[in-house]
């Protein structure tokens, strides 16, 4: 049942049962005196809110979070409804929980009078709680002296006209619907603004490539406002900024649960991503989990020697090792007395971390860098770069690893205790050969018999060889064929995540979700394992033949990343079976927007569709590894997701060029009424076929 049912069906029998119920104080007002209480419940009419700004963009209310059933008290912008402040995040609050403004200050508690969350102690006695038309709540004396302000706490949201000064942080939260705080921190220091998970930098905002460094001054603090988001020295001069795309009525930056810093406005009644930072997956600590590997274009793998577990974890191949566990002083000392061993990987992986640190060692062996980490149970792999003997030590937390495709010297190793089994097996192997003594004993008259029955069996089988002796030596070359073309498959760098028919075949309720159907195959929807929402489009046409073929023209398009391309997450070849799977765009077609029953689209909305299928486009004929040509530009392949994001899908699947010249293609590739003239005139193909089908 959802917050809001379940609020609505407890008021209505307070209403039927309780008529003289009243409500402790007024609504849409922006300054509240004590003594005052307020509780979801009491304000479900107005959605909870009981405070707002002057001129109502901002509101205070009692808000509850999705199924959860856990209600905060939050600082809410009306128009986007987006959270900007939150106060009991650890702690949250019941629909019947109180807020409550005292001339002592304010207090969240529950039904039987626990302290959820407060203010301090003040010098002086509050005169009123107001909310100001930035979203800064803030309390007053009966001099109009603030007391305390919001704007000094923040959660995970800077909004413009906050400033965040060195040492104050954001914070992300578990998820959209679990506020408590989670692992990752937006710190502003004295240099610069940095992302961080578990005390690890992944981002630093002055290396990003939108970021501009003015100077070198020490950073007093961060801001934001119309033009961009900006570090700021103590006399006001810009160290580092972020230009953004001109004026907005609200521009919001927030620390999502996911690791990234994204920044938003406002404008013409809509709202649109400004900014994103780290932008690649790749990036993320744990955009592949623990001990995963991230290559190009976000496909993630598990690290050499690892394997995937059927919760999604990677975990040793050999079963007799095992990762270490957190690091206390009992286990410190248990870990020292246990057999360490190391798995290495070699040279183009790295650490998220590492170009973002300094080395614990310098001008140090191999040797001496595994030592360090011996001895410490809070290291649970380490870095060793040979020409400079840089030592990084992998403390505390492992995240993902970044398949760089660069060979260098810096060779990474991950820490395992080999297991217990082995001493077990050991005694085993004697207890065993002690029963078989007796054995032995008891079935000595049987020996006789046994030899009689197996040269029978012997006979048989001798007489049939001949007869099988084909059939198996045409199996043994099928099961060379297959291994073979895994053999291929597996030398063939940058290839994505690989599926089984299986897999996908729950993953789409045994393909039952058709979505679309295009001029290379059916669609449908499916939900992974680990609930991600993604596109199965089964490949039809005849153009993709044999495995080796078919994993080289996946290897390309799996590399490729591009903003306004759909991104390849997956594929399979199982058979004559042949399958993509794709990130899933839940706004459907270009085509079904346009002649769809759907609301008309805008000329804005239509300019940046335009705009963002050239971008697309533009990149594959030109900025890619190697040129490629859609052939098959329509409204069909031109998908939309959130705020009318626009990507591009079903490129690369056609044909792959050189960039150095264009191809002949031996059949007449597209859709009827976006055909270019080159297909009918037998002249040469280039990428032109599709600006003009993209004219159409």
């Amino acid at each position: 049942m959802g917050c809001f049912s379940f609020s609505f069906s407890f008021f209505f029998m307070c209403c039927v049962f309780l008529p003289s119920f009243t409500f402790s104080a007024s609504v849409s007002t922006h300054t509240i005196s004590p003594d005052f209480t307020a509780s979801n419940f009491e304000f479900i009419n107005t959605s909870g809110a009981f405070l707002r700004s002057q001129n109502g963009t901002f509101k205070a209310t009692i808000r509850c979070q999705s199924t959860l059933l856990k209600y905060y008290f939050s600082i809410v912008q009306s128009a986007t409804k987006i959270i900007i402040w939150s106060a009991n995040h650890d702690r949250p609050m019941s629909s019947s929980d109180k807020l409550s403004l005292t001339v002592n200050g304010l207090t969240v508690t529950n039904q039987t009078g626990q302290t959820l969350w407060s203010t301090p102690q003040f010098n002086s006695d509050i005169s009123a709680l107001q909310l100001s038309e930035t979203g800064n709540l803030v309390l007053v004396d009966a001099g109009n002296n603030t007391l305390w302000e919001s704007f000094d706490h923040p959660t995970d949201t800077i909004v413009m006209g906050q400033r965040i000064p060195i040492g104050k942080s954001l914070q992300s939260a578990v998820t959209d619907e679990d506020m408590s705080v989670g692992d990752y921190r937006l710190e502003v220091t004295d240099r610069d603004v940095v992302l961080q998970w578990n005390k690890m930098n992944y981002w630093e905002m002055s290396m990003d490539p939108k970021a501009v460094r003015n100077c070198n001054k020490a950073v007093s603090l961060m801001v934001m406002n119309g033009t961009g988001l900006y570090l700021l020295a103590s006399d006001n001069s810009t160290v580092v900024q972020v230009a953004l795309n001109g004026s907005a009525s609200f521009r919001s930056g927030k620390l999502g649960f996911d690791g990234r810093f994204s920044i938003v406005r406002s404008w013409i009644d809509e709202w649109e991503e400004e900014f994103l930072g780290p932008f690649e997956d790749c990036d993320l600590p744990l955009y592949c989990k623990e001990i995963g590997l991230c290559t190009l274009g976000g496909i993630c793998s598990c690290l050499p020697e690892f394997s995937y577990q059927t919760n999604g974890d990677c975990m040793p191949v050999n079963r007799s090792l095992s990762l270490p566990s957190a690091c206390t002083a009992a286990r410190n000392g248990s870990q020292l007395n246990s057999s360490i061993s190391y798995l290495k990987f070699g040279p183009g992986m790295d650490y998220f971390a590492n170009n973002f640190r300094e080395p614990v060692k310098n001008n140090v062996t191999l040797s001496v860098c595994q030592d360090l980490c011996s001895q410490s149970c809070s290291c649970l792999g380490f870095f060793h770069e040979i020409s400079s003997g840089s030592c990084y030590l992998l403390e505390n937390h492992l995240g993902s690893f970044i398949w760089t495709g660069q060979s260098t010297d810096r060779l990474g190793y991950i820490k395992v205790l080999v297991g217990s089994s082995h001493g077990n097996s050991f005694g085993s192997n004697i207890n065993q050969k002690q029963n078989s003594s007796v054995a032995g004993l008891v079935l000595l008259p049987l020996t006789g018999f046994l030899i009689l029955i197996v040269f029978v069996i012997i006979a048989i089988l001798w007489l049939r060889k001949k007869r099988l002796s084909k059939t198996k030596t045409v199996k043994l070359g099928q099961s060379n064929s297959l291994l073979s073309a895994d053999l291929e498959m597996i030398s063939i760098p940058g290839l994505p995540r690989r599926f089984d028919y299986e897999e996908l075949a729950a993953a789409t309720e045994n393909f039952k979700n058709k979505i679309g159907h295009g001029g290379f195959g059916t669609v449908y929807k499916g939900t992974l394992t680990d609930q991600t929402i993604v596109a199965v489009k089964k490949i039809t046409s005849s153009g993709v033949q044999g495995k080796k073929e078919f994993y080289s023209e996946i290897s390309i398009i799996g590399n490729i990343r591009h903003v306004n391309l759909v991104r390849l997450t997956g594929f399979c070849a199982q058979g004559k079976q042949r399958f993509l799977v794709l990130e899933y765009m839940n706004r459907g077609s270009l085509d079904s927007t346009l002649f769809g029953d759907g609301p008309v689209l805008q000329w804005g909305e239509r300019v940046e569709i335009a705009l963002g299928t050239a971008r697309g486009l533009a990149y594959l004929h030109s900025e890619c590894e190697q040129r490629i040509i859609h052939c098959d530009v329509k409204p069909e392949n031109i998908l939309l997701h959130d705020n009318l994001h626009v990507k591009i899908s079903d490129f690369g699947i056609s044909k792959l060029t050189s960039r150095e010249k264009s191809t002949f293609f031996t059949t007449m590739r597209g859709t009827q009424g976006y055909l270019a003239p080159e297909w009918l005139t037998s002249s040469a193909i280039s990428n032109k076929v599709d600006v003009y089908s993209y004219g159409l």
